[in-house]
């Protein structure tokens, strides 16, 4: 299983952030513009200016081991991988990332290296998004388009309405809330998406709209006590609306004391989370007459995190494990009579023409 996320720089310094920003914002699906042009704007405007400022604000949230994404996305990798072998011994869970390091290719080297033949594909973005979900696939199929042996392959499009993850969703926000008191209103704040690009067919503003609906149920939040809006929008053009910064704004200005942020379309925290929620937003809110502002980390490393993405891969391998079901059993033992019949007739060595009690498939 390789087990992806967007991706962080290597050192809040500007030279690393320049070269993530320069991978990030160079794919065709974060950006949608002709290349020539955004060429030109890429590295004759971005490139020169964003680097430091983005720099200054990784430093913020750098922590002593590294950036908070990649340590999280850590810890998410080891704990699937422990609960997906107490079900299936041999199961192997990779980490890649979409930009920066490990990057998707040396991920699937390393699987490459193991003898893969069943690839599920699973990218932390709950709701579907070109610019994040395919942009992932591009880089997956991409690569495999290099090897001249395939694996099966199974990719999880999106879980914005997985049970699984609503209800970890909401356990997170009781777990915070007992210890906080609870706010006079809750915020959802999803990253945001050009206009146009939802516009184009996109169902990620859908998707997000489903899971604060499923989420605010589950937490049985009365009409009024609750919003969606979205965040980290980059250019002039119209992104998804309400903007986040704005309607904390908005919400102190109309009597709003104590209000508190989640956001459900981040697996785990990154700067997109800590730096601009967690701090700028709170600065905002504060300064606009606000009294409490709390943040509701995202779901991370939480047991329960990791027990929905357990299911949510038991329901996308269903049927690949021997014994599992019939159809599979039979195509296993297809696949060991032709590796035999390979190896007999054309002398060549195949360790596939092995039973797996170490003898000749005689089937």
């Amino acid at each position: 299983m390789l087990l992806l996320n967007l991706g962080t720089p290597e050192a809040p310094t500007p030279a690393a952030l320049r070269r993530y920003l320069a991978e990030f914002l160079w794919d065709p699906r974060v950006v949608e513009m002709p290349r020539p042009l955004w060429w030109l704007i890429l590295h004759g405007v971005i490139l020169r200016t964003r680097p430091r400022r983005s720099a200054a604000a990784y430093a913020r949230i750098w922590t002593g081991h590294g950036s908070p994404l990649l340590l999280h996305s850590r810890t998410q990798r080891a704990g699937l991988e422990e609960r997906l072998q107490a079900r299936w011994p041999g199961a192997r869970v990779v980490l890649g990332m979409r930009y920066g390091r490990p990057a998707v290719a040396e991920a699937l080297a390393e699987l490459r290296e193991a003898g893969v033949r069943r690839l599920l594909v699973l990218p932390l973005y709950p709701q579907y998004a070109a610019a994040t979900t395919a942009s992932a696939f591009d880089a997956v199929t991409g690569e495999l388009r290099r090897w001249r042996w395939l694996p099966e392959l199974r990719f999880v499009n999106h879980y914005h309405d997985d049970p699984g993850y609503i209800a970890a969703l909401a356990a997170s926000v009781r777990d915070y809330q007992a210890g906080h008191g609870e706010p006079d209103h809750l915020l959802m704040s999803f990253h945001g998406i050009p206009m146009a690009t939802f516009l184009a067919g996109d169902p990620y503003y859908c998707e997000c709209q489903k899971t604060a609906r499923l989420l605010a149920r589950e937490l049985g939040l009365e009409e009024g006590r609750w919003t969606v809006s979205f965040q980290s929008r980059l250019g002039p053009k119209e992104w998804l609306r309400p903007y986040t910064d704005r309607t904390l704004r908005r919400l102190a200005r109309e009597g709003v004391k104590r209000v508190q942020v989640i956001c459900p379309g981040f697996s785990a925290d990154c700067l997109e989370t800590l730096e601009e929620i967690a701090m700028e937003n709170r600065e905002i809110f504060m300064a606009a007459g606000g009294r409490e502002y709390g943040y509701i980390p995202a779901l991370n490393g939480r047991a329960d995190h990791l027990d929905a993405l357990a299911g949510l891969v038991e329901r996308h391998v269903e049927g690949w494990w021997p014994g599992g079901d019939p159809a599979a059993a039979a195509t296993e033992r297809r696949r060991h009579l032709a590796s035999a019949l390979a190896a007999g007739r054309l002398g060549i060595p195949c360790p596939e023409a092995e039973a797996t009690d170490g003898k000749p498939d005689q089937r």
